[in-house]
């Protein structure tokens, strides 16, 4: 694995236990994509600088510990700007990654149809677009040849033409492949439709597997599922059709929400949305808050969810202590009190599993039943024979 130290910026007096969170999911992000986090640098700052987005002394300590530990690339949990990169390269003389880009080539490397691939490639060619200038150190270098460019062009406004071109043909690509999907969910019918949505590493897929009876590919690693995936799932007598799609993470390139749209068809289609929420993880309550708000971004914010609470055998309770007086952990709380809390909500249908040990699922194919045949019913009035 290639050696790599991560970076962040704390702000407005940020609780340190959730910058670690941050950064242990960036340290994991890493290690998806292949390299080895050495060390973490971070930096309270009351916003991150314009310029550098660090102060230049932490960047003199980066540089410091990069040089003396042969490192050679840094990544950074936010998006920067191309001016920060520009800067920040000029001022380390390594490569320097932001989250977005990070991202980016974990999809490029997770995608295995030509319709993820050319999702991924428009999105890697709109996050590169304007960063082009820090690519080149020939800019004012005149390439000539007749009926290659008009006179006087630079490498670089040839370069930002090439992929204004590869941008406009890979959308024309895409517009192409949706109305086939589109067709295809057409040709589906009228089966109630269900999908799996979830922070990414919830346990979705092998959720599917269980459900659908299928061998979905599932691992523990981000994102490990980028097309979507439909199967026929037959409950008792009652059949719909199940998705897998893409995870959502905190701070999702907006490149690739734009690109992934079109995936997300599936969603914004679905009857009925199970969302997967990993409870053992200590920033769930985050996570549901970030999946919440990619599904009103993606226009699916009103359709019915059942909220499953999966990995209840990797939920760790540690008791408060009697003497700490202050506001209890969310470790603090013990499962039967967290059940308690959500089942009681309003609105708020959940179910505690665990995929891995089949803990509760003879319960949820009962409610994903009860959820279906009711739409069965509104749909086909004269045809219940499921009841």
């Amino acid at each position: 694995m290639e050696k790599t130290v991560l970076v962040a910026v704390s702000s407005n007096n940020e609780d340190e236990s959730k910058l670690r969170e941050y950064l242990d999911e960036l340290e994991f992000l890493a290690e998806t994509a292949g390299a080895k986090s050495q060390k973490w640098f971070i930096q309270n700052l009351d916003k991150p600088n314009p310029k550098t987005y660090l102060g230049s002394g932490k960047l003199e300590e980066i540089k410091q510990y990069i040089n003396e530990n042969e490192i050679k690339l840094v990544i950074f949990d936010d998006e920067l700007t191309p001016s920060q990169l520009r800067n920040i390269e000029r001022e380390l003389e390594c490569r320097i990654l932001d989250r977005t880009n990070l991202i980016l080539d974990i999809f490029a490397h997770r995608a295995k149809t030509a319709y993820a691939k050319t999702q991924v490639e428009l999105a890697q060619y709109q996050y590169l677009l304007p960063r082009l200038t820090r690519m080149w150190t020939h800019l004012e270098r005149q390439r000539g040849g007749i009926g290659m460019r008009g006179p006087g062009e630079s490498q670089i406004e040839t370069d930002r033409r090439i992929i204004l071109e590869k941008i406009s043909r890979l959308k024309e690509q895409l517009k192409k492949i949706d109305r086939q999907m589109a067709s295809q969910r057409g040709n589906r019918g009228s089966l109630v439709r269900i999908s799996l949505v979830g922070y990414t590493n919830v346990g979705k897929s092998t959720l599917m597997n269980l459900l659908a009876k299928s061998e979905v590919f599932a691992e523990n690693k981000l994102f490990a599922t980028l097309d979507t995936t439909v199967r026929k799932v037959v409950i008792e007598n009652v059949p719909f059709l199940l998705s897998d799609t893409v995870g959502f993470i905190r701070k999702l390139p907006h490149q690739l929400v734009e690109s992934f749209k079109s995936t997300l068809d599936e969603v914004r289609e679905s009857d009925i949305l199970l969302h997967v929420v990993d409870i053992s993880h200590p920033n769930f309550q985050e996570h549901i808050a970030v999946v919440e708000q990619t599904l009103i971004e993606i226009g699916a914010k009103d359709k019915p969810v059942l909220l499953v609470f999966n990995k209840i055998d990797a939920y760790n309770y540690v008791p408060q202590d009697e003497f700490d007086f202050g506001h209890k952990k969310p470790e603090n709380y013990s499962l039967d009190e967290l059940k308690n809390s959500w089942m009681n909500k309003e609105h708020a249908p959940c179910i505690f599993i665990s995929a891995k040990e089949k803990t509760n699922l003879p319960k949820l194919r009962n409610d994903l039943y009860k959820m279906v045949a009711e739409i069965h019913a509104g749909r086909f009035p004269f045809n219940n024979f499921f009841w």
